[in-house]
């Protein structure tokens, strides 16, 4: 950690003296403390975040409990939490003092400055986040023990990377929801990435040097080899590693294309604090490759190499990391503030009006959504993998179900990044289309390809008492969450019913507002369409089946309601948040009751194709059912010499003796 920290700091002054972003300033000046603390307090304050997160998912799903591993990755989590909570509060307020240009000072009226700063601008209620965020994570640390504790951390340490991801230069300027999407993956990867790296070093020198765990260790319980502990955690570490590098590369290709205009802006200080972070990247995923190739095959014959390796990778991530600092203190050459010409739509939604919707602008118009995009592209890489593991072990596996997912996956990335999701922003038809593809159209093909079932099959189980991810999806299906969440009545209910909440309360107002609250929108319409789709037709486990007459019943139930709800938008006069489509400044297209009036008929007759091809899935499947139950009863029938049969004829001659 201390090699990593100062390799950080090295980088981080070297960026800072050639950009000269830490100079005086002629207005507004801080102070030489404001300026060279703050990017050293955000260089901890990611250092430490990092390690924290990466150790919490060690003891998630890495390392086995009550070991030396277990006990070094509990310390690196409870000091970097530590620093994590007290860099966090350092950087709030030394980006007041920044961007207030005031040098620090205890004064009352500078605290209430502070105060105001932390509650009322949305940079500083952003540091407020995050430093709560840090405090809960760091208390958990300390007090939980248990891997489902630990899990449901790491998930909370996870969320305060969105903070910080809508501060910097992400914050603003064209492209700006590219630009957060883009900036919240780079900060995932480079988190699991360098706090993974740091931990696997750390619980490398604990065993080698025996320093480290012994408390931890069971009383008269033989424990492996410690280059066999090391080796399985390297094992375990490196796909999370490779995934950590293709979310930083990619990731931080789309940002540099997003502030880059032209070549020779690479030669500017941001351009070139982009190019050495760029080869000092490809510098460590090549120590990553030799580790996965050279070192970690022959760490039982050579321990001292992989230690060594790791330690020049470290060093070589704390420089990553304090010229990433460097470059967030930079001024990109792309300006990053509103035209003062701004029409608008470009206030209201950060995007200039887009043309006139028409047929083949449902093909052309695309705004990618790298959050989407990568999410898709991981579920793609996983659900080919398992297809190919099966297919060479011999298993069958329906082509017609790989297909379905396919499509599912297509259909995703058109609704997150094509002509719905841009025109969804300015148009309520759009908006609405969108809608209905995300809760109805998308999760069907997603449900019909079984992933659970492909992954559990796939999957190889742990045999040491660790959580891998079979173990972990099955704990998740077997869970009080899961049974409630996958009730039928509950899904129904969530399914039809929160169409109303959201609509007819300001949780639309925030979705169209505010970039989180897009993607939370669109989290919540594919998850319930995913999981009512599940409930009805789908093949992988579930704590309960609904039976199939009940099954049908829900089905037309909901389309009833949302047939009403279609009906009730297109003769309502009454414009939903007529704050935003009311003040859309478009000269084409109907009116925006009209176009409203319009989404009602989209969402009554879009919603219900897709529930009638889902009720003549359930019909066939009732089918099915009955057929296998009428053919098992024939075996039997068979097998006893229809002893069932004869019993009931039986019982009725007793009957009609009695009578």
């Amino acid at each position: 950690m201390l090699v990593t920290a100062g390799a950080a700091l090295v980088g981080l002054l070297a960026a800072l003296l050639f950009t000269q972003a830490a100079g005086p300033r002629d207005l507004g000046d801080p102070g030489s403390a404001v300026r060279w603390g703050l990017p050293i307090a955000r260089t901890l304050y990611d250092l430490s975040s990092a390690v924290t997160l990466s150790a919490l998912v060690f003891l998630a799903a890495i390392v086995s409990k009550d070991s030396v591993p277990w006990a070094v990755a509990r310390r690196a989590a409870s000091a970097g939490a530590a620093v994590w909570t007290m860099s966090a509060a350092a950087v709030g307020i030394f980006t007041y003092a920044d961007a207030a240009g005031l040098p620090l000072s205890g004064s009352p009226a500078y605290t209430q400055a502070l105060a105001e700063f932390f509650t009322q601008f949305d940079l500083g209620r952003a540091w407020l986040a995050a430093f709560l965020i840090a405090c809960v994570v760091t208390t958990l640390v300390f007090a939980v023990e248990s891997v489902t504790a630990y899990a449901l951390t790491a998930i909370l340490a996870i969320l305060g990377i969105i903070p910080m991801a809508l501060t910097g230069h992400s914050a603003g300027g064209d492209d700006h929801m590219a630009a957060v999407n883009a900036m919240g993956l780079h900060l995932l990867g480079a988190s699991l990435w360098v706090g993974g790296v740091v931990v696997l070093s750390l619980i490398g020198l604990a065993l080698l040097r025996g320093t480290a765990g012994a408390a931890a260790q069971p009383k008269n319980t033989a424990q492996p080899k410690t280059t066999a502990q090391l080796k399985t955690a390297a094992e375990r570490y490196s796909p999370l590693a490779a995934l950590a590098l293709a979310l930083v590369v990619g990731s931080g290709v789309v940002n540099a294309l997003l502030r880059i205009t032209a070549l020779e802006q690479l030669l500017s200080p941001w351009g070139v604090l982009v190019l050495v972070k760029t080869m000092l990247t490809v510098l460590v995923g090549y120590f990553g490759w030799l580790h996965r190739s050279a070192t970690i095959p022959r760490l039982e014959e050579q321990p001292r190499l992989f230690v060594r390796l790791i330690l020049v990778e470290t060093a070589v991530l704390g420089v990553v990391s304090g010229v990433a600092a460097g470059l967030a203190r930079t001024a990109p050459p792309r300006p990053e503030t509103l035209p003062p010409e701004a029409s608008p739509a470009r206030i209201l939604t950060g995007y200039e009006l887009p043309p006139e919707l028409t047929a083949e602008r449902y093909l052309t118009m695309w705004r990618p959504d790298w959050l989407w995009i990568a999410l898709v592209l991981g579920m793609l890489v996983a659900y080919v993998r398992g297809f190919i593991i099966l297919r060479r072990r011999g298993d069958s596996w329906p082509v017609t179900r790989l297909a379905a997912f396919l499509v599912g996956l297509t259909a995703l990335t058109y609704f997150t990044s094509g002509a719905p999701a841009v025109y969804g922003m300015v148009l309520f038809s759009a908006h609405m289309l969108d809608h209905m593809a995300l809760t109805m159209l998308v999760p069907m093909f997603l449900v019909m390809g079984a992933p659970v079932t492909l992954a559990l099959r796939a999957l190889h189980p742990r045999t040491d008492g660790t959580r891998g991810p079979r173990e972990w999806i099955l704990a998740f299906v077997h869970s009080w969450w899961s049974q409630l969440v996958t009730h039928p009545l509950f899904a129904a209910a969530n399914f039809a019913g929160s169409i109303i909440l959201f609509y007819y309360s300001d949780l639309f107002l925030y979705a169209l507002k505010f970039h989180v609250g897009h993607e939370l929108m669109v989290v919540h319409f594919l998850l319930t369409g995913y999981i009512f789709a599940l409930t009805m037709i789908g093949s992988d486990p579930l704590p309960r089946r609904a039976p199939y007459p009940l099954r049908l019943v829900l089905l037309f139930a909901t389309m009833a309601f949302h047939a009403f709800f279609g009906v009730t938008i297109m003769g309502s006069t009454t414009l939903i948040q007529a704050f935003w489509f009311g003040n859309m400044g478009r000269p084409w297209g109907l009116s925006a009751i009209e176009d409203q009036q319009l989404g009602g008929g989209i969402t009554w007759g879009v919603g219900e194709l897709p529930t009638l091809v889902v009720a003549l899935g359930v019909m066939m499947m009732w089918a099915r059912a009955d057929k296998k139950e009428m053919i098992r009863k024939d075996r039997a029938a068979d097998r006893d010499d229809d002893a069932e049969l004869r019993a009931y004829n039986e019982m009725l001659a007793r009957r009609a003796g009695r009578s």
